[in-house]
This record gives structure tokens, C-alpha cells and sequence, in this order.
């Protein structure tokens, strides 16, 4: 019994570890066309994120340290 509750374990983290491209289960349509659009979207158009979902990373670093000024809020409690 223990070396089965040591197995499981194990091969979740063997299973999650698999990587493959997506795609629409066979014979399933893609959702409708959003409201407004123009055209249905593509399977691609779909797994693409846009910049709101991804935003791009700022890697501009701290090119000089400053004093804080005091915070006049921060009190210790009653």
C-alpha cells in the first residue's frame, strides 16, 4: 500500500511535464464569431495572446537608490 502512494505521486509529476501543440479536439467547430467581428477567428488567432493578456516585461533597472521620505502614516499600532 505504501509503495502505491509513493507511485502516484510520481507519475503525475512524470505526466505534467509533457509538452505538444494545441489543437481543437477533431470534429469540434471553433466557438462563433464574437459579437462585431467581421470574420471567425482562426484556431492561431485564438491561442495567440494579445499585449493585455502578455504584457510586454520593462527590464529598466534602478539607476540610482533614494532616501524615502518619512510616511507620516505609517504608525506603529495601539
Amino acid at each position: 500500500m505504501k509503495a502505491l502512494l509513493a507511485i502516484i505521486p510520481l507519475a503525475l509529476l512524470a505526466a505534467c511535464g509533457a509538452k505538444n501543440e494545441l489543437e481543437p479536439p477533431k470534429q469540434a467547430s471553433l466557438p462563433p464569431k464574437p459579437y462585431g467581428a467581421a470574420d471567425k477567428p482562426t484556431a492561431d488567432q485564438l491561442l495567440t495572446p494579445d499585449a493585455q493578456a502578455r504584457p510586454e516585461r520593462s527590464d529598466e533597472l534602478l539607476k540610482e537608490s533614494k532616501e524615502r521620505k518619512p510616511d507620516p502614516f505609517d504608525l506603529p499600532p495601539n
